[in-house]
């Protein structure tokens, strides 16, 4: 295979946890703070080294931006485009409630795969097109990133850097107190380099 390259090296992080985290909530757009029990477990966080000459960037919601402090962010850019995908009427609701609640109706949407869409929220394939252009910008512009970031677009990226339409299971169980390794072309084209590199010490 011809050589594509260079590549500029991607590192996601998902924040640490939220109160609607252990309640299992959905959380989207609703900007729910770290608990004192997520900063706790951030601050243990121990980042691979390779890491020290990353900029770094993070979803504007707090629970990421206080992630990306907490981890040693000596710069930090907010970029809008790595929100988490919104929930719409569904924020703040668990899944498990909304199944019994929604019934085959639920069932049918989520077996959409790409396609899902929340009540009045966005679907995965909806946050590729929000996602793709700020992958084109960060591989243009070269510098290695680390993006803490939030469940969904993990798993969108995951999506686009390997075709999984999101039925079914995906390609590989994400751990999520972990560094998720991407790699970008030069035209932002996304593959996976190494997932589930361990934060814990």
């Amino acid at each position: 295979m011809a050589e594509r390259g260079p590549w500029t090296s991607l590192a996601l992080i998902r924040h640490g946890p939220t109160a609607w985290t252990r309640e299992k909530r959905l959380q989207g757009h609703t900007d729910v703070p770290l608990s004192a029990e997520g900063r706790e477990t951030v601050s243990r966080w121990q980042l691979p080294p390779v890491l020290s000459g990353y900029q770094w960037v993070s979803s504007p919601l707090s629970r990421a931006t206080e992630t990306a402090w907490l981890l040693g962010a000596a710069t930090l850019r907010i970029e809008p485009r790595l929100k988490e995908m919104s929930y719409g009427e569904w924020e703040g609701r668990r899944l498990q409630d909304l199944r019994a609640e929604l019934g085959e109706a639920m069932a049918e949407n989520e077996a959409r795969g790409l396609d899902f869409r929340p009540a009045g929220g966005e679907s995965p394939r909806q946050l590729h097109q929000r996602l793709s252009p700020w992958l084109a910008e960060v591989a243009h512009d070269g510098q290695p990133t680390v993006a803490v970031t939030h469940h969904g677009v993990i798993r969108a990226l995951l999506s686009l850097a390997t075709g999984w339409d999101m039925t079914g299971r995906p390609p590989k169980k994400l751990a999520w107190e972990a560094v998720q390794f991407f790699r970008l072309g030069k035209d932002g084209k996304i593959e996976v380099d190494r997932l589930n590199v361990s934060l814990e010490a």
